[in-house]
């Protein structure tokens, strides 16, 4: 059976649930991957409203959608970051408080744990996100950093996060952290520090976004096969490299969108991505999960790259075959 195809509301947050909700079942999406802001999941009406969970499964039932997981990815950046201006406009306002940097972390860690709670009084069992990093702005050693700040920077993961993840482990909720430029864990390496700091608890795992590592010269299958069993959620989702000898990866502080930059999102077959090799990796690890799209292309119009990229999804999920072609040709086991 083919995985569900689902779309992540998070680029779609100017529209309401319903709006959001309509427009994708109408492409024939199968459910909605929901961010935790504005109406499309609120974390915290969720624990206080006894019907706000029921009210929601109505909803997307009356669009003929499920969900399979929820996200909640800018809370969690708050977690290990160092806060500063940029961070008010991503988090709720009871989060934000009155902006002192430990009280925002403090309170993102709760939150996050209350996702947890809210995921398992919503009934499902992943939560996708960020983790935030303390030590990203030294991703260039220079001047140079001294190995044990780095090294502080993964003691502080445990440190704000294992509280965190007991709350996952006791409501039987996954975390799967999107590896990300500005997370703890960026590229293969970086996750695996990452699994390493946290004692490879089971609670933590990641929502594998291929275009992220790819414009980093990471193989994307390569992440795969080098953390199979912690593939816990993914995200479709194209990117392309376009250096031409002006550019740089780094992209100049340049806005996505800005033909002069190295490296930019494209909607999903219109990138350099190779889904058909990442859909063989995941038959090869039985991931039977959904396949969420993450629509992000600032040169195409967002309606037509959700309905596109459903198409392209559809088209590039195959099942693993159950014998091999050549077993026709052995006559011994027909035999």
């Amino acid at each position: 059976m083919p995985r569900p195809v689902t779309m992540f509301t998070g680029q779609w947050q100017d529209l309401s649930f319903d709006q959001v909700a309509e427009k994708m079942s109408g492409l024939g999406y199968d459910g909605l991957e929901l961010a935790c802001g504005g109406d499309h999941f609120d974390v915290k009406a969720a624990l206080e409203q006894d019907d706000y969970c029921e009210k929601k499964h109505a909803a997307l039932d009356k669009y003929g959608l499920k969900c399979w997981s929820l996200s909640n990815h800018c809370v969690g950046q708050c977690v290990l970051d160092l806060i500063d201006f940029r961070h008010q406009s991503i988090v709720p306002a009871y989060v934000w408080g009155d902006g002192d940097p430990a009280g925002v972390a403090q309170r993102a860690a709760e939150e996050m744990k209350n996702t947890a709670r809210a995921a398992k009084k919503f009934g499902v069992d992943i939560v996708n996100g960020f983790t935030g990093s303390s030590i990203w702005q030294w991703f260039y050693s220079f001047p140079p950093v001294p190995q044990s700040k780095i090294d502080d920077g993964y003691k502080l993961l445990a440190e704000r996060w294992n509280p965190i993840l007991d709350v996952f482990g006791e409501c039987g909720i996954k975390f799967a952290l999107e590896v990300h430029p500005t997370e703890i864990a960026f590229d293969l390496y970086s996750a695996e520090a990452a699994l390493k700091a946290l004692d490879y608890r089971p609670e933590f795992g990641f929502n594998f976004d291929p275009s992220h590592l790819l414009w980093q010269g990471v193989d994307p299958v390569e992440f795969i096969r080098a953390f199979p069993d912690r593939i816990y959620h993914v995200h479709m989702k194209d990117a392309i490299t376009t250096l031409n000898g002006r550019s740089g990866i780094l992209a100049s502080h340049l806005n996505f969108g800005d033909r002069r930059r190295g490296w930019d999102f494209r909607s999903l077959g219109r990138g350099s991505v190779n889904f058909e090799e990442i859909i063989r990796e995941l038959n090869k690890i039985d991931y039977q999960g959904p396949l969420s799209v993450e629509w992000e292309d600032s040169g195409m119009d967002r309606d037509h790259g959700a309905e596109e990229s459903l198409d392209f999804v559809r088209s590039m999920d195959f099942a693993p075959s159950n014998v091999a072609f050549d077993a026709a040709f052995d006559k011994d086991a027909k035999a």
